[in-house]
């Protein structure tokens, strides 16, 4: 299976800015993904889920709204039901129950008005109506916890702003569905290996780190002023992490990503197998980190065009390999560490801008459970 993998070459469909004076770019993106083939697809009558990231509030990185209505009334004039759903969070935030989650979304523009359809919140009211799905070839998950709305519905497609990521280097159409469409006891589930170490030497204990934390997981010393690791209550989510602003929240070795990569992509197989499913990826506003902060910082490249698949990995790579030919933005992320006293180059724009961070594992496992192929033919539309 593995061999016949390898040798698959999947389409990836791709499309840049560039627009004519008569059109936009929702109208390119919706010629892009008609040409992927997404009218192939019956809809007739059936339930659509679009899956996408609604942004956290204070975020601007996130995807407009316009986006989701141009997939939205795709779907529509095919015959389909569509809905927006994304799954609540397992950190504190604007979005870790169904009624926080709603008024985000809305706050951020996502209502039925502005989309063309309902936005349902995949895992219910408190995160917890989720459904266990095998995971076909699944090595570290046997049974996913999966949003319910997100299973319920007869097609599924992913709509996805790729950007960089604090712990999985990148987040792409993999971690879009993964990690979004796991209930909160799926991502935990997904966080659980490995916990994260604290260099007291580094910790200016401003306690950042603890509005990050929903388990416990970090306890402050009052008197020395220093934060530490509860590893009893800490599930190794990463969001700690990315909130200091002083490396001083590491993993202790590169296998809690590698672990996380590979749950992510097994919940990802769990999510698609056995029902149609297209996949579109948006390369635009390049964050150094995830728009699950309620902040974000500029762009590390320029912005580079709107890519769309059948095959989730394909696309992923598609988009990874786009990202790497770009020049870096000055004042970002990327290029300070590149400026750094300590700066080591990887000669990857998503290692440079966060070295702790790891994604190869994550596209290697897709490729070896089945999920889709890294090797792919780039169709540019004009």
């Amino acid at each position: 299976m593995d061999q016949e993998i390898k040798e698959t070459t999947s389409k990836v469909y791709f499309t840049t800015f560039r627009c004519r004076p008569d059109e936009g770019p929702i109208d390119k993106l919706k010629r892009l993904i008609k040409a992927a083939g997404i009218g192939g697809i019956d809809m007739d009558g059936k339930f659509v889920a679009i899956k996408m990231h609604f942004g956290e509030l204070g975020n601007m990185a996130f995807l407009r709204p316009n986006y989701a209505r141009a997939v939205a009334d795709t779907v529509k004039s095919l015959g389909g039901k569509p809905f927006l759903t994304d799954c609540n969070t397992l950190y504190p935030g604007s979005r870790k129950n169904a009624i926080e989650h709603l008024y985000c979304a809305w706050e951020n523009g996502f209502t039925p008005l502005t989309v063309g359809c309902p936005v349902i919140i995949g895992d219910g009211l408190k995160g917890t109506d989720d459904i266990a799905v095998p995971v076909n070839g699944g090595e570290y998950v046997k049974e996913a916890k999966i949003g319910r709305a997100v299973m319920d519905a007869d097609i599924f497609i992913s709509l996805t702003h790729f950007k960089g990521h604090e712990m999985t280097g990148f987040g792409g159409t993999i971690k879009n569905i993964g990690m979004g469409c796991g209930s909160r006891a799926g991502k935990k589930e997904q966080h659980s290996n490995g916990k994260p170490m604290i260099d007291h030497d580094k910790c200016r204990g401003c306690r950042r780190c603890m509005q990050e934390c929903a388990n416990d997981g970090l306890v402050f010393d009052t008197e020395n002023r220093k934060m530490s690791i509860n590893t009893t209550n800490c599930v190794g989510c990463g969001r700690c992490v990315g909130a200091c602003n002083f490396d001083a929240i590491s993993f202790a070795n590169d296998a809690a990503n590698k672990e996380l990569n590979c749950r992510m992509a097994e919940y990802t197989k769990a999510v698609v197998d056995g029902r149609p499913h297209f996949h579109i990826s948006i390369v635009m506003d390049v964050s150094p980190t995830c728009d699950c902060h309620a902040g974000n910082d500029t762009p590390i490249i320029p912005d580079v065009g709107m890519f769309a698949s059948f095959d989730p990995l394909a696309l992923d790579q598609a988009c990874v390999d786009a990202c790497l030919h770009q020049t870096p933005l000055p004042g970002s992320q990327l290029t300070d560490e590149m400026a750094s006293g300590h700066f080591c180059d990887h000669h990857d724009h998503f290692d440079n801008t966060n070295p702790n961070a790891e994604y190869r594992t994550c596209l290697a496992h897709a490729e070896h459970i089945g999920l889709g192929s890294r090797r792919y033919e780039l169709i540019t539309v004009k």
